[in-house]
């Protein structure tokens, strides 16, 4: 008799395509409906995956997380293989394994990083489109970084979050944030223990607005006190937003025996 197990997913994916993450209501073309359907075909069961973020629509990963339960007698590290074959050509498992079934990971101690990409030149790139957030107006960098500095740490993020947002607490840890510029191309390195609805989108907005030189470094320490949305930048667009790496502290539980 084959027992239930829990498989993880490791998921790159482009959502130029997609509506998000997650299946809401009567949202179709997302990453979690593509994922069940391609398990289903491969299993012949029924499958909701447990995706570790929820990405908005447009939004890229290289790495988020989703785990489903399964009585299929292929090995958890089959599946990506597996999968892959199935999948549509923008959404690839990057690595599968068999964890502990009490394994959530959502419920777990973890760090996950955002990189907010910039095109920052006079005119538009058309093969970068999809991938960056064209901005022609100079950027200071260090004006930026220095602006980051008072967004590390724990804070109400209130300033920093979509007012459409349910979470019951606005306070988050960022541990890191990094401006880094390579040619043409600024990024925008997020770190922390979780993130608002449009957080680092509005992170990024605002950096670029006090990179453009409206406004000063310290008014970022500011817009966090007055925990209003209205104080904060505007929120940049999705394309250039991708989940770059996530963290599990703790590690990952091992199978039961």
């Amino acid at each position: 008799m084959v027992k239930k197990k829990r498989v993880m997913l490791v998921v790159s994916y482009d959502g130029t395509a997609y509506n998000g993450w997650a299946l809401q209501g009567s949202t179709h073309n997302t990453i979690e409906e593509m994922l069940n359907r391609a398990i289903h075909g491969l299993t012949g069961e029924t499958v909701a995956v447990i995706g570790a973020s929820r990405t908005d629509a447009g939004v890229h990963a290289l790495g988020n997380i989703a785990v489903f339960d399964t009585f299929s007698s292929i090995p958890g590290e089959r599946f990506s293989f597996a999968l892959n074959r199935i999948l549509p050509d923008d959404i690839r498992i990057v690595v599968s394994k068999d964890v502990a079934l009490s394994f959530h990971p959502r419920h777990c101690n973890t760090l996950k990083t955002y990189e907010y990409r910039v095109l920052n030149t006079k005119m538009e790139v058309p093969v970068k489109r999809l991938y960056t957030y064209h901005f022609s107006m100079p950027l200071d960098t260090e004006l930026m970084q220095e602006a980051a500095g008072y967004l590390v740490g724990e804070h109400d993020f209130t300033s920093f979050c979509n007012v459409q947002s349910q979470a019951l607490s606005h306070v988050r840890t960022i541990t890191d944030i990094s401006v880094r510029r390579n040619g043409d191309e600024v990024s925008i390195f997020v770190t922390g223990n979780g993130f608002l609805y449009n957080m680092v989108r509005i992170i990024a907005g605002t950096l670029l607005q006090i990179g453009r030189g409206k406004g000063c470094p310290s008014d970022v320490g500011e817009m966090l006190l007055r925990k209003d949305r209205k104080a904060a930048g505007p929120t940049a667009p999705p394309q250039g937003l991708c989940l770059y790496e996530y963290r599990f502290v703790d590690g990952i539980p091992e199978p039961e025996a």
